[in-house]
């Protein structure tokens, strides 16, 4: 999961022009202040997971927590992270619950750079009123497009990397989900081995984005994540996650989610998810949510040649 995709629906949030090629430009240069060879990078997220090239080399999606990690998947790789998640919110009298299947699609281009398509896809939206009647809206999000820059990694027990993620979101959408105005963000990605002896690491996101709230007005908000990972062994990694956004609507308050959750690898290329949280602060977000998902990795075609 994104950071801070809670507010609004998840990713029917959006940005401005003007505002998204001033981003772009400032995470180019960045990319271009901190980068380093191809060699220093491994193929994993968190760097308590980072063991080198002679490890088994595993896959390591950005679902489920809040917070993205800031390695990309490799070059000549595509990698599919997808699941259901449920979300139940309360206004007065009125209680809401929302379905939909967050997917994300990633492409490798070489060992520093990767594509992503990214949305809630299919939503279903039902409202209960005080007199329990209910009303049905269903249809497709919007879809971003965008890119992961890996930037720096660092050697040593307590490893750093350090990666920027932008995403656009055009003004798309079926039905009541379509969005008016072209909207985005921009976020640094970090992951930093913590405690190597507790076999703990951190996964911190920081950014801002320009957005779009339900009656259709732009606001600029700030951005921060957190997931806390406990890595037992290299497959299984239970976490906890910390989300805010503020403001979560134009003119609106902070808000705050908090999660927990755990994912398991099966065998090298394939992970399952489940996790649950819920809002701690503001009005828009859900209260509670609870998500299960699956992704997948192909193998290398690169590998592949290289072994025929």
């Amino acid at each position: 999961m994104s950071c801070c995709a809670f507010t609004i629906g998840h990713t029917r949030n959006n940005r401005c022009k003007s505002f998204l090629i001033l981003q772009v430009l400032t995470a180019a240069s960045l990319a271009a202040l901190f980068s380093v060879p191809a060699s220093a990078q491994s193929q994993q997220n968190h760097p308590a997971q980072q063991q080198g090239a002679q490890e088994e080399d595993l896959i390591n999606p950005d679902r489920p927590g809040i917070a993205d990690g800031s390695n990309v998947i490799g070059a000549q790789r595509f990698q599919i992270e997808s699941g259901i998640q449920e979300e139940f919110r309360r206004r007065g009298d009125v209680r809401e619950h929302t379905f939909f299947v967050p997917t994300l699609l990633r492409f490798g281009i070489d060992s520093h750079w990767e594509a992503r398509i990214e949305g809630d896809t299919f939503t279903r939206v039902t409202t209960f009123d005080s007199a329990n009647r209910t009303n049905h809206i269903s249809g497709f999000a919007p879809l971003s497009i965008g890119f992961k820059y890996h930037i720096y990694n660092s050697n040593g027990d307590h490893q750093i990397s350090l990666g920027t993620i932008v995403r656009v979101f055009p003004p798309w959408g079926s039905k009541e989900f379509r969005t008016q105005h072209l909207t985005g963000d921009i976020r640094l990605a970090a992951d930093w081995n913590l405690a190597p002896s507790l076999k703990l690491s951190v996964n911190p996101n920081i950014g801002v984005g320009r957005f779009e709230d339900d009656k259709g007005r732009l606001f600029t908000a700030g951005l921060f994540a957190m997931t806390l990972n406990y890595l037992p062994n290299k497959k299984l990694n239970p976490f906890i996650d910390l989300g805010v956004q503020s403001p979560e609507k134009a003119n609106g308050k902070t808000a705050a989610i908090l999660d927990s959750g755990v994912a398991y690898i099966i065998g090298r290329n394939l992970q399952i998810d489940a996790s649950i949280g819920t809002r701690v602060h503001g009005d828009t977000a859900p209260q509670p949510f609870l998500g299960f998902g699956i992704s997948w990795r192909s193998k290398s075609f690169q590998r592949e040649r290289r072994h025929d």
